[in-house]
């Protein structure tokens, strides 16, 4: 009788901490968690290019004038601070030249004041310190093909980390 009454005060159920399917129900989630982590970072697209940014300044006042956003859609966006005068027998044409290219390459007129956006799948990737400018040329543009007139802005790539 005395091992009966020494039972029969101790709680019949076991506390919840000592639960052997709490454990495994636990365990069973952070695995299924895990795995679904996993699986999405394992699975998600790879890290795009760098993208790039460009300040382009006057040459005389190194005022900027104009800021270029490069995506890594190999796009760029030349966007106007503010209006900039241009004679009327005249335009401003945008270059680009990267380091080891032999001459700037043409990408084309802009209208002051507006913004330009110029697909860059004809030309090789963007890379930093790379070189942009404005310069004021014919109202065809540039009859060489080349920068003749004076430099309007001028700025190289820094690449946004």
């Amino acid at each position: 009788r005395r091992i009966e009454r020494s039972t029969a005060n101790q709680p019949a159920g076991v506390p919840w901490w000592n639960l052997l399917a709490l454990w495994r129900g636990l365990a069973g989630a952070g695995l299924v968690t895990t795995l679904v982590l996993a699986a999405l970072l394992l699975t998600r697209p790879p890290v795009a290019d760098p993208t790039f940014v460009v300040v382009l300044v006057a040459p005389q006042n190194q005022a900027p004038g104009w800021v270029i956003q490069a995506s890594h859609d190999q796009q760029i966006q030349l966007i106007p601070l503010g209006v900039m005068e241009v004679p009327s027998d005249k335009a401003l044409q945008f270059w680009t030249k990267g380091d080891g290219w032999q001459a700037p390459v043409s990408l084309g007129l802009v209208k002051p004041g507006q913004t330009l956006s110029v697909p860059l799948d004809k030309l090789p990737p963007l890379t930093p310190n790379q070189l942009f400018e404005l310069t004021l040329e014919d109202p065809r543009g540039s009859p060489t093909g080349k920068p003749t007139g004076p430099i309007q802005a001028i700025g190289r790539a820094v690449k946004v980390l």
